[in-house]
């Protein structure tokens, strides 16, 4: 009887450990699962950020294709669900794009602007992406 009682106990011991093992490999792959996710998300984040600093680019190379001296810029202009703020400063044109979540990106180019037009050939040089 006390050897049966030993046997039990025995096997009880094993099922735990076995339960633990298994909790513990469950936990981890639900970790990375969970880091995964967040590094995904971020990278959506990102890209989001730079297409809205891309479009705020895109919108002033426009705007100096109607007008070689525009040098305006723009403050905070709504795009998608963020926003862009652009600055010219002599040939070179900054673009900052801020998504709805607080993520940013930068694009800075260089730029040549023809003096015969509208429209004006405007010729980007080098383009710096969050530099």
């Amino acid at each position: 009887m006390k050897s049966r009682r030993i046997k039990q106990g025995s096997v009880m011991l094993v099922v735990v450990l076995v339960a633990a093992l298994l909790a513990a490999t469950v936990m981890g792959h639900l970790q990375i699962s969970t880091e995964e996710i967040q590094l995904m998300q971020n990278h959506i984040h990102g890209a989001e950020a730079l297409a809205t600093a891309e479009a705020g680019l895109n919108d002033a190379l426009a705007q100096l294709r109607q007008n070689a001296g525009w040098s305006g810029g723009f403050v905070a202009k709504p795009f998608n669900s963020g926003s862009y703020t652009v600055t010219v400063n002599g040939s070179t044109i900054t673009s900052t794009g801020v998504t709805s979540d607080g993520f940013t990106a930068k694009m800075e180019a260089e730029i040549t602007a023809a003096s015969d037009g509208p429209p004006f050939l405007v010729r980007v040089n080098k383009v710096r992406i969050n530099e």
